[in-house]
């Protein structure tokens, strides 16, 4: 097969070139160009690029830069600052995978007569009870990424390859180390690309949007304090919101009044979330059926049950989910679906 590798610069997307490579397939190296911004750590940095064709180069395949940043700034940096502005609070990683990795990159991979586009990310395509290609969780728990690759329907995943989606991330580095690949030890990126260290998010969003200070209220209205900037809580924060809120937590962000409402915790819990939009790799699964609800990356997967007007139940009471963050379903350890919560 002729594969497009994604090459971000990491060791996962490294091993996952290098071993296509000996698989015997016909392998090209992509790095994308997403951020034209000014960039100091994530998978955006000219570093990282330099990795990745120095990668390219060790296990002899070609490589190609992809400038996609325009594509990039209206999927992903646009919805970002706009889900702050309305007290959301957005997922960048998801939607640069939903629109970038697994749609603008496929795109251009079928134009230029690839059978399939390969990452690094540690997740697998298996053959289901159905006989049908199903996404299901990757084969090391502590770094599996399905919850952020959710969003590959049917029709996607005969178009993909997770080549390190069933080892260990240990294994992976440690194949990397007897390739000898540039990237053997590199850390792992947990940052979004785009947010440069130096100036964070307050910096980037305040050159882009008008930050608003907020009054800090207790559920009777009572008032607490202030905090600087509205749009940079999020329900669930604790830090950052005075010292007068003691052990309470954000439980509502109202961007429009100014007004952030803080409560203990227990009054974060919910038994229920709705979705919107929803998104499903194949059928939506029944009402009565038994699944797993996953509301963080690396969250404990909750037993939970789906409801036709787009809630997800939950089976025990779970921390309340910021809007605009994801939930994703699974049956056992394939992906079901997801969505975005809205409340």
């Amino acid at each position: 097969m002729r594969v497009l590798v994604a090459m971000s610069g990491g060791v996962d997307s490294s091993v996952a070139a290098a071993l296509l490579v000996e698989a015997g397939h016909e392998v090209v190296g992509a790095t994308m160009k997403l951020w034209g911004g000014t960039s100091d750590r994530g998978c955006c940095s000219v570093g990282d690029v330099e990795d990745a064709r120095r990668v390219a180069q060790q296990i002899g395949v070609d490589h190609y830069v992809f400038n996609f940043s325009d594509d990039f700034e209206r999927h992903v940096v646009d919805p970002y600052v706009e889900s702050h502005a309305t007290g959301s609070t957005p997922n960048p990683c998801i939607e640069c995978n939903r629109h970038l990795k697994f749609d603008r990159l496929i795109d251009r991979a079928d134009q230029l007569g690839f059978d399939a586009v390969a990452t690094g990310h540690h997740a697998r395509i298996v053959q289901g009870p159905d006989a049908q290609l199903w996404l299901a969780r990757g084969a090391d728990s502590a770094k599996d990424q399905s919850y952020v690759v959710h969003m590959l329907g049917a029709e996607t995943l005969p178009k993909v390859m997770f080549p390190v989606g069933g080892m260990t991330k240990q294994q992976v580095r440690a194949k990397a180390v007897a390739l000898g690949l540039q990237t053997a030890a590199k850390p792992d990126s947990q940052d979004v690309c785009f947010i440069s260290g130096s100036g964070g998010r307050s910096a980037f969003l305040s050159e882009r949007i008008r930050l608003r200070p907020a009054k800090v209220l207790d559920e009777a209205g009572s008032f607490l304090g202030e905090v600087p900037a509205v749009e940079m809580v999020t329900v669930g924060q604790r830090r950052g919101l005075g010292p007068a809120v003691g052990a309470r937590y954000a439980l509502s962000v109202d961007v429009q009044a100014a007004t952030v409402t803080v409560a203990p915790a227990d009054r974060l819990l919910v038994s229920e979330v709705r979705l919107d939009p929803v998104f499903w790799v194949r059928e939506p699964p029944g009402g009565d059926e038994s699944l797993l609800a996953q509301v963080s990356a690396h969250g404990e997967p909750v037993p939970a049950r789906w409801e036709a007007a787009g809630r997800v139940c939950f089976e025990r009471p779970v921390r309340k989910v910021a809007p605009g963050q994801s939930v994703v379903v699974y049956r056992g350890d394939l992906v079901v679906g997801g969505g975005t919560a809205a409340y």
